[in-house]
């Protein structure tokens, strides 16, 4: 499998965010959606063009930073986020989106 776009990994994130019922950072996501995901060690380590940081982890970055902006995740810090209630809704409602 391919590293999915950010647009693919918004509603596994708010999912994640749900599930985790508590505050969570970057990091923690990335985690949890690379082995939900099914991702390799080889799509871990694909780096963007620039060098500067792992593909996957950089999607994982904008999806957060797009439900922030939709305001399905608040953002209590600047590395994490928690799951707003707008989030809730959405993604129970919403149909697991397929890889």
């Amino acid at each position: 499998m391919s590293v999915p776009d950010y647009q693919s990994l918004m509603l596994p994130l708010l999912r994640f965010a749900r599930e985790k019922k508590d505050e969570s950072t970057t990091g923690e996501a990335v985690e949890v959606l690379a082995i939900e995901l099914g991702l390799t060690d080889e799509d871990l380590k694909e780096m963007l063009p620039s060098g500067i940081s792992s593909t996957f982890v950089n999607r994982v970055g904008w999806a957060s930073t797009y439900m922030k902006k939709l305001v399905c995740l608040k953002p209590p810090g600047e590395v994490t986020f928690e799951l707003h209630h707008a989030g809730r809704s959405f993604s129970k409602s919403s149909p697991r989106l397929s890889m």
